[in-house]
């Protein structure tokens, strides 16, 4: 299996869960359990929140990468080094210690987040 699905939505608090669930849902597909699925989740909203506090785009990509061994999630625009002045940094640095405790791998290259749960 080597499916990619891609998703941009507008850069508004009012789509995390239009993501969440379809994450959910991939997630599923793939017959990852409870908790692997809330992990993904949550990561993804975290990354989400990162796009919307420290990014100025008007659109968040995200990509879902399914393959037989794992699931690889990129969304473009998260900001891994927040600077100290930024309003929202603690909350910010907290987000990306979730990310990196929650799921197997994390990866920054080139402006993009990809969070890997090995199934």
């Amino acid at each position: 299996m080597n499916d990619i699905i891609e998703l941009k939505i507008p850069s508004k608090l009012d789509y995390i869960s239009l993501i969440r669930l379809t994450a959910s849902s991939i997630a599923n597909s793939i017959k990852l359990n409870v908790d692997e699925i809330e992990d993904i989740k949550v990561c993804i909203s975290e990354a989400c929140i990162n796009v919307l506090n420290f990014s100025h785009t008007k659109e968040i990509n995200i990509q879902f990468q399914l393959e037989d061994e794992k699931i690889s999630i990129s969304i473009n625009d998260v900001l891994e080094d927040i600077p100290k002045d930024k309003e929202n940094e603690k909350q910010g640095n907290m987000g990306l210690l979730i990310i990196n405790s929650l799921m197997d791998k994390v990866e920054f290259k080139n402006d993009k987040i990809t969070m890997i749960k090995y199934i």
